[in-house]
């Protein structure tokens, strides 16, 4: 069975599975002799919203090709986050990337997406319906991102942390010990 050169790549690429969201655009200019010469910056967050997510961002003359530059390489840099029941994550965890920092929370069913701009984006683009994200540090949309991204990538399911200490999952999601004796004192007996 013959294959047409190139295209394999070309049909990955061309994959409709993924959804883009345009999280900000900049003008930026460049100060020539004649005058300036300006230019757009966009920044995109991609996803499939099971699981998967990336951001890219990129400069052109034009405003579409910086898209399409941004897009590009948000799906070249995906990142896959285990998520809990797919629409929530397992634990709650710290984002950071430069003076950007992030908090995200686990959040019971019916809760939605309760987190504020390029946050936002990257939960919708990851498949994540129940979330609670606060933004702490600088409101730049790219270390907003990163922050966000740097959180998610610490994200780790129980079947994860049930490999690594060489454990079964059951034994990872037993939710306390023992029962306490009934002999045994109990602490701030008189609160």
């Amino acid at each position: 069975m013959a294959r047409e050169p190139g295209r394999g790549r070309r049909d990955r690429d061309e994959t409709p599975e993924f959804q883009d969201r345009l999280v900000a655009i900049n003008r930026v200019s460049k100060t020539v002799k004649g005058g300036k010469r300006f230019g757009f910056a966009a920044l995109v967050v991609v996803g499939d919203q099971k699981g998967r997510v990336g951001f890219g961002k990129g400069k052109a003359k034009e405003v579409p090709e910086a898209i399409r530059k941004a897009t590009e390489q948000a799906k070249r840099q995906m990142v896959r986050v285990p998520l809990r029941e797919g629409r929530t994550l397992h634990h709650d965890t710290n984002g950071r990337h430069g003076a950007g920092k992030v908090v995200m929370r686990t959040a019971p069913q019916g809760t939605g997406i309760i987190a504020g701009g390029p946050m936002r984006a990257v939960f919708e683009m990851l498949g994540v319906q129940d979330v609670v994200a606060k933004s702490i540090g600088s409101q730049n949309p790219y270390n907003m991102i990163r922050a966000t991204l740097d959180g998610l990538t610490r994200e780790a399911s129980p079947r994860m942390v049930a490999q690594r200490r060489g454990k079964k999952v059951a034994d990872i999601l037993r939710t306390g010990g023992e029962a306490p004796a009934a002999d045994a004192p109990a602490e701030n007996a008189e609160a």
